[in-house]
């Protein structure tokens, strides 16, 4: 298939242009967030990019949408209507944010585009009305179990971390601070770190490519993750990836994601800095704790399963724009990922990789 999406999640676009299609990604002047391309990332060479204003010329069969002003865009660039013309799913990646538990999701009125949600706490809380829905969890290219646990100190992943400060939980590192000491990576605000999560045992360390983020994560001794109230963070699925032991707001779709052997998740921040200073001072207990957390990460957000469930519903949705299957029922919800898929792409039982 020739699939057009836009650059929105690049450590989502990562798993998701692994498959065996082509990926077409629009590209406008550098720093637009409507034209990224590729922006440098190392994907395979059937991820394109393609000048936006190129678009109408190019063979599409199916369009991945994440944002609601691309079906917009779509009509604006192509000249097709998303769903009609050709067709098209939209990737719910954010939690609600207003009028919660009663929000209605934009494409509520529309039956010709499926909401495929990246959480089952996302489908849960989003009034998506006619849409049909689904849920396809994440999948991660597997960084390997890169950790070490060398150096005595925390790791969080927040980008934006001043401008997005309770959403992020970027109030509670501080907390952790009492601890021991906190390195905060990320895209920074604008201005610069608050002073106060300077003065309180939080630094920060920048913005790094993957390749480098995931060498100085795993230095660490542990990961925390303090979002109140996000979708399931990608960074916090790497770590686990690479075998570090989380400490963990049990929030949003957390806890789902993270066993309390992994490491610790609790409403209780109180709870989850009495289990940093455990963790800091047992690196043994650490690493049993990190082992964990890898396992149950390669069961439920591999790579393999993330694929294959992305193959069935782009199949399925250009089937029936074609006329090969019936059209959706708007009432009915879609196939969800089955016990069976998930273990059959955990591997053999027990192994740590």
């Amino acid at each position: 298939m020739r699939i057009l999406l836009w650059h929105v999640h690049g450590s989502w676009t990562d798993a998701f242009v692994q498959g065996g299609h082509d990926y077409l990604l629009p590209t406008t002047v550098p720093g637009d967030p409507w034209g990224l391309g590729r922006a440098g990332r190392d994907w395979p060479e059937r991820a394109v990019d393609v000048p936006a204003d190129h678009l109408h010329d190019a063979d599409i069969d199916c369009i991945v949408l994440q944002r609601p002003r691309e079906v917009e865009l779509c009509e604006q660039l192509l000249g097709v209507r998303p769903g009609r013309d050709v067709p098209a799913v939209f990737v719910e990646h954010n939690t609600p944010r207003v009028d919660v538990p009663n929000s209605l999701h934009v494409l509520a009125d529309r039956s010709d585009i499926p909401v495929v949600h990246v959480s089952y706490f996302n489908d849960l809380f989003w009034e998506c009305g006619r849409a049909p829905t689904t849920v396809i969890e994440h999948g991660i290219v597997d960084p390997g179990a890169l950790y070490t646990g060398e150096l005595p100190r925390m790791a969080a992943v927040i980008n934006e971390p001043v401008r997005r400060w309770r959403v992020t939980g970027t109030d509670l590192l501080s907390r952790f601070g009492t601890a021991g000491p906190v390195d905060l990576f990320g895209i920074p605000d604008r201005a610069p770190v608050d002073p106060l999560v300077s003065a309180s045992g939080v630094q920060h360390r920048g913005d790094l490519p993957s390749g480098q983020l995931h060498a100085a994560l795993a230095r660490r001794r542990l990961y925390v993750h303090p979002a109140r109230w996000t979708s399931l963070g990608l960074s916090l699925i790497e770590a686990m990836h690479l075998a570090m032991p989380v400490l963990v707001l049990a929030t949003t779709e957390a806890v789902r994601a993270v066993p309390p052997e992994a490491g610790a998740i609790s409403t209780n921040v109180d709870e989850l800095v009495a289990t940093a200073r455990v963790l800091l001072a047992d690196p043994d207990e650490a690493r049993r704790r990190g082992l964990l957390a890898r396992r149950a990460a390669l069961t439920h957000y591999g790579l393999a399963l993330f694929l294959r469930r992305w193959d069935e519903v782009l199949d399925d949705v250009t089937r029936r724009a074609h006329g090969r299957l019936p059209a959706l029922d708007p009432g009915a919800r879609a196939h969800k990922v089955s016990a069976a898929d998930t273990a059959a792409a955990a591997g053999p039982k027990g192994s740590p990789r």
